[in-house]
């Protein structure tokens, strides 16, 4: 599988609870940028749910919304479409700054590069067809104060250090409600 360039974003994997909980948001209706599962979002101004940009400090990744459209219909979708107008608009996101999240590398990766910060690729990269994310972890971005931290790789079969597209775990290094950390 670390062959293969397969990537599906920023999904949330585990945290220490043994529960991934969602909290819930909310978006300007009519918000011009779309958003796809699993991409990185961060509390804008007015408390609103945006796209974040690599650079950004985020609070998690957008995991879904429910909102009415403008004929009464309730929604349930994986992606905000941009400029959706809409009402009783709810967010599904992941906060936690202990969350852990697997994402594909885009290079091959050591255990010597544990603790080491990274950012992501093109933040808007994906599927509008199955509303998933497909950024990656740019591995030739490694530096202090980057978005990410790697805690290790994934335990998948086919999925080693050194291999092309390794998937690891990563936690927010950059999160909006904790001070940044810049190594172990």
């Amino acid at each position: 599988m670390s062959s293969t360039s397969a990537p599906f974003g920023l999904r949330p994997a585990l945290h220490q609870s043994g529960v991934v909980r969602p909290s819930a948001y909310s978006i300007v209706t009519g918000y011009t940028s779309g958003i796809l599962q699993n991409q990185p979002i961060k509390i804008g101004t007015g408390g609103y749910i945006e796209a974040a940009a690599i650079g950004d400090r985020f609070i998690g990744t957008f995991q879904g919304v429910e909102y009415t459209d403008t004929l009464g219909k309730r929604i349930y979708s994986n992606q905000w479409i941009a400029n959706t107008a809409a009402t009783d608009i709810v967010v599904y996101t992941t906060e936690d700054p202990l969350i852990t999240y697997e994402i594909q590398s885009n290079a091959a990766l050591t255990v010597a590069d544990i603790g080491e910060q990274f950012d992501f690729t093109t933040i808007t990269a994906g599927s509008t067809t199955t509303g998933l994310s497909q950024l990656m972890l740019d591995v030739a971005s490694s530096a202090a104060n980057a978005s990410l931290r790697l805690i290790n790789k994934a335990n998948y079969v086919d999925n080693a250090w050194g291999d092309t597209y390794v998937i690891a775990q990563v936690q927010i290094a950059e999160h909006q409600f904790v001070a940044d950390v810049a190594a172990i």
